[in-house]
């Protein structure tokens, strides 16, 4: 998606949140009847949460927020968040919600975050797409950027425009919005707001290949707004990568050298990076369709689960994953609006999860307590 299609999408969704738009039934009113809004419970099977939107202890006073893009838990169990809000790009949690630390102000377009360790300590890329908006709300942009950092705000280095080492064309844009580690300590890029290349670099910051983008001659290799990559190393001896390729409503595979493996269909679901925590996949759902397959805006997001073998065993806010001839059908958000965009998910160490909101009225990260 690029800064035209984006800026149009905005204003798309910004007109459909004002519609009343009718979805369908999923039994949440049954599941969630004569609770209070703090009682609320989501998902489906082996994989349903308590909605405590409350959770955040911070003051948007002294710490605002705009749009909460990711989060990570570092190996110390404390959760940090990367935000657009230049006050505060970087914000620390306990998991009860209390604010442990804040710094970062150089990242107005703040949208990925990932979490490597080197040496016994832990560092954060940190990918700023170079899309914003200003204080009165109106949409900019600037060279994307990404950068390796220390927990404490510390520059290690930064990764330069691949149009300067001669990799991109002069009509190319370069907005990064993701990043993933490989086991080797090569990092990869996503350009996903730019054009749509997956760039991998060596653990230094240097170029070795890029794949992805949109003319191949095999379509399947290409991607169509490659909005997260990360590193699926369920099989420990054959790690692979998994791309977004949101506008296209699915996940595709790569070798870790940019070889097309095969793609995850997820029907009405534009998802966001894969997570992983131990065989599952997590994913963010931004928005989705209705029933005749067009795109709705407004408050249609919601989280999706996958297990080991890829398949959707639970949507918290959204419909019950329904499976015939073992092809996934189309899933929808709630009838009752539980998330607005859900933009990235944490897995913590009890399993309990924290939703990053996008376009949520400058509202903290949810966490969905496991039930």
């Amino acid at each position: 998606m690029n800064n035209q299609s984006r800026r149009k999408f905005i204003r798309h969704t910004t007109l459909a949140s004002a519609l009343a738009i009718v979805k369908p039934s999923i039994g949440f009113s049954i599941l969630n009847k004569g609770k209070k809004p703090e009682e609320l419970i989501v998902g489906h099977g082996s994989h349903r949460y308590k909605v405590d939107k409350d959770w955040a202890k911070i003051s948007v006073a002294s710490n605002p927020l705009q749009n909460c893009h990711e989060m990570v838990q570092d190996h110390k169990g404390r959760l940090i968040m990367l935000g657009d809000n230049t006050q505060n790009n970087i914000l620390i949690f306990d998991k009860s919600g209390k604010l442990l630390d804040f710094w970062g102000h150089a990242f107005p377009g703040g949208h990925g975050l990932t979490l490597t360790q080197e040496g016994g300590e832990d560092f954060l890329l940190l990918t700023d797409c170079g899309y914003f908006q200003d204080r009165t709300g109106e949409s900019k942009s600037q060279a994307g950027q990404v950068v390796k950092m220390t927990l404490d705000g510390r520059l290690v280095f930064a990764i330069g425009h691949p149009r300067t080492i001669g990799i991109y064309k002069d009509d190319e844009p370069f907005m990064p919005t993701e990043t993933t580690v490989a086991p080797n300590g090569d990092i990869y890029v996503a350009d996903g707001y730019g054009s749509d290349y997956i760039i991998q670099y060596s653990t230094k910051g240097e170029y070795i290949r890029h794949f992805g983008g949109h003319h191949n001659a095999n379509p399947e290799h290409n991607l169509s707004n490659a909005h997260g990559v990360a590193i699926d190393r369920r099989d420990k001896n054959n790690p692979v990568l998994i791309c977004t390729s949101r506008m296209e409503n699915c996940f595709k595979y790569f070798t870790l050298d940019g070889k097309f493996i095969r793609r995850v269909d997820m029907p009405g679901m534009y998802v966001c990076r894969a997570v992983f925590d131990d065989d599952n996949i997590y994913s963010g759902v931004c928005w989705s369709n209705d029933k005749s397959g067009k795109m709705l805006g407004g408050d249609s997001g919601f989280i999706t689960i996958l297990d080991g073998a890829n398949k959707v065993i639970s949507n918290p806010g959204g419909s019950a994953p329904v499976y015939e001839n073992g092809k996934l059908q189309q899933s929808f958000a709630a009838t009752e609006t539980v998330f607005q965009h859900g933009h990235d998910v944490c897995v913590d160490n009890d399993k309990n999860l924290y939703v990053c909101q996008w376009n949520a009225n400058h509202t903290a990260p949810v966490k969905l307590t496991r039930v």
